[in-house]
């Protein structure tokens, strides 16, 4: 049976009152106090979601109907994004931005397209369509370049190679003649979990540092950092890929840790991990 990469225990906290009515935990956490007022801190800022032992996990998800309610929560997203003005960042005529309701890392979006001839099926069969995928992919990377900018925005103050941007921003320098400060995409990810834990097709766009005290456990850890997450980048899968295997997929979600950043192995201990990436993120939000 193929395994999700979270349980409904971490939704639990959310499950006894429907999303429209919640007021939504603050998601893009402040890292550090941003020197001045801009309409991007403006948008990210809080305001006062069977398959057989080796087969392919490509089947449709089920009826609507049998959905519990936090499987299906994605739903109320794309069809009433205007509900959500707290949580949703973007819509476009083909797919919702959203902030993820439970980040793994200091930047966690998620992209949901609106299509209703697609975004109820696996991802492996959705993106079969290649000009679905085509479009996807689009705007999943305007999503990274938002994603990038908030990320710049928590952790420049910290940057060592953002100091001079910095310093002449504060100088009143123009914005054209500014220096180059860190590039902050390349630390950004696009993919897909191999067996998603929500019902309805959505790509994540996270931050590599795993930095968020909403990572509780080994699947929550090993979702983002083995062949679990599959880079939208590589689709269309080919058929013989062993990313489809759910046995493959379900021992990466039980294989021992390693760390992002220096890959020093852990073992299962989940504790000593958390204590490390503490570490890394310190030091890599200083480069």
């Amino acid at each position: 049976m193929a395994e999700p990469a979270e349980d409904k225990e971490d939704f639990a906290e959310a499950s006894s009152v429907a999303p429209r009515n919640r007021d939504p935990p603050a998601l893009m956490s402040q890292t550090a106090p941003e020197k001045k007022r801009n309409a991007f801190a403006e948008l990210m800022s809080p305001k006062p979601k069977a398959a057989k032992s080796d087969a392919s996990d490509t089947k449709p998800h089920r009826s609507l109907k049998s959905l519990s309610p936090w499987k299906g929560a994605l739903l109320d997203y794309i069809k009433h994004p205007e509900q959500f003005p707290d949580q949703v960042l973007r819509v476009t005529p083909n797919t919702v931005l959203i902030k993820d309701s439970f980040p793994k890392a200091t930047v966690h979006l998620l992209l949901l397209p609106r299509s209703p001839e697609h975004y109820g099926l696996h991802p492996h069969d959705a993106f079969k369509d290649l000009e679905f995928l085509a479009m996807m992919k689009e705007e999943a990377a305007s999503a990274a370049r938002i994603a990038a900018a908030e990320l710049g925005r928590q952790l420049s103050p910290f940057s060592a190679t953002s100091k001079a941007r910095n310093e002449a921003m504060d100088a009143g320098v123009p914005f054209d003649d500014l220096p180059p400060g860190r590039d902050y995409l390349p630390d950004i990810r696009i993919g897909i979990h191999a067996h998603p834990s929500m019902a309805h097709l959505h790509v994540h766009i996270i931050s590599r540092d795993m930095h968020s005290d909403r990572l509780k456990h080994r699947k929550h850890y090993n979702s983002f950092n083995t062949s679990f997450f599959i880079p939208v980048a590589d689709y269309p899968l080919a058929d013989d890929d062993e990313r489809r295997r759910t046995s493959f997929q379900n021992a990466n979600l039980s294989r021992d840790f390693v760390c992002w950043r220096c890959k020093k192995v852990f073992g299962n201990r989940f504790a000593e991990l958390k204590r490390h990436l503490e570490e890394e993120f310190e030091s890599w939000k200083k480069e």
